[in-house]
């Protein structure tokens, strides 16, 4: 389909099917998204062709995700991505209405209807597959603008926080990872690093899931978070096949509860890189320093394995003060802030007719 803006450019919406592609086709994608990486992510490191096009090849057991091209004078102008449950999946009627998009617009090339062109793609997407809710994040001051203008809300913030590997303070994660007791009150370790065995994990996506979902979530409305088997069979698969390592530790109150986890994933394709994951604590055992007990175990489990990390990366919500006062106390310092916003149908159906009129 094509669109028209005010500044009489042509911008026609093609899909781009990975599995299709043809290399002239993978070439001008390739180019894009390096442009857009420079242009929102100066910097930051950029996903070889090779592994991004293993990457988009591989078919998710839970998650689809289409590619929406914007073509102005036969050269790309943005990008659409839209990822959603797969249809038929365990538990996919609850997110049968939502939809992630992520996306963007060459600088060049604003304000020339792009971005309403693709808006205009949402709206047949989501009307087709029956979608009432878009969410998409924001980081740049003009995305956040942008963002405003066509009705989205802002339900979510997030700080991506990042330190130094080497300038943690490695005596204090000592006495972090070995608060007195630990024993007493029934506590023992887990810690795995690599791989977690899948027998362990079988039993840990209840409490995984429990954890997630009492952390601050801002006013999302979202499906409620669930931990699943098939999402760590896929994952592993893809370390296994691009390399890269899984560091969990735990804290069981006895043999099967779960006091307190942390968590966290090297790539080797960004091999300075650690990217932590989730860190909570159950309530019951809450305010006795265990989420400092399981970060600092992790860090120096990571430490020990030396798979070369030069840069620790994690996202706190901007409300989990709990966490961003154990960050900052370890030398974390904001690199970013990310807005998760949200929007339904008929706003993005009054926006589109507004801009028409």
């Amino acid at each position: 389909m094509s669109y028209f803006s005010g500044h009489s450019a042509k911008v026609e919406l093609r899909p781009f099917e990975p599995r299709e592609a043809s290399a002239s086709q993978w070439q001008a994608l390739h180019a894009f998204r390096r442009l857009r990486s420079q242009e929102d992510f100066p910097g930051e490191p950029v996903m070889s062709d090779a592994d991004f096009e293993s990457e988009l090849r591989v078919i998710r057991p839970l998650v689809e995700t289409r590619r929406v091209l914007a073509v102005h004078d036969d050269a790309i102008a943005g990008i659409m991505v839209l990822n959603y449950r797969r249809a038929g999946s365990p538990g996919s009627e609850d997110h049968a209405g939502y939809v992630d998009v992520a996306g963007g617009v060459s600088q060049a090339l604003r304000r020339r209807g792009v971005g309403r062109a693709l808006l205009a793609g949402l709206v047949d997407f989501m009307e087709v597959h029956g979608k009432h809710t878009a969410t998409a994040k924001a980081h740049l001051p003009d995305s956040h603008v942008w963002m405003a203008g066509i009705g989205a809300t802002c339900k979510l913030r997030m700080f991506e926080n990042r330190s130094p590997f080497d300038r943690l303070d490695w005596e204090m994660l000592a006495r972090w990872a070995r608060p007195a007791g630990l024993a007493a009150a029934g506590l023992h370790w887990e810690v795995h690093g690599g791989r977690v065995p899948m027998q362990t994990l079988a039993p840990l996506m209840d409490p995984f899931t429990e954890l997630i979902n009492d952390q601050p979530l801002g006013r999302l409305d979202i499906p409620r978070i669930r931990y699943e088997m098939k999402d760590y069979e896929s994952w592993y698969a893809d370390l296994d096949r691009r390399g890269g390592d899984h560091f969990l530790v735990l804290l069981r109150d006895g043999e099967q509860r779960v006091a307190a986890m942390c968590d966290a994933t090297w790539d080797a394709r960004f091999p300075d890189r650690l990217y932590q994951q989730l860190t909570a604590v159950a309530r019951p055992w809450r305010g006795h320093g265990l989420a400092k007990a399981v970060k600092a175990r992790m860090l120096e489990l990571v430490r020990a394995s030396d798979p070369g990390v030069r840069t620790v990366l994690t996202h706190n919500a901007v409300v989990n003060a709990a966490m961003l006062s154990i960050n900052n106390r370890l030398g974390f310092a904001v690199h970013k802030e990310d807005g998760t916003y949200q929007i339904d149908l008929a706003m993005l159906r009054a926006h589109l007719a507004r801009r028409l009129a």
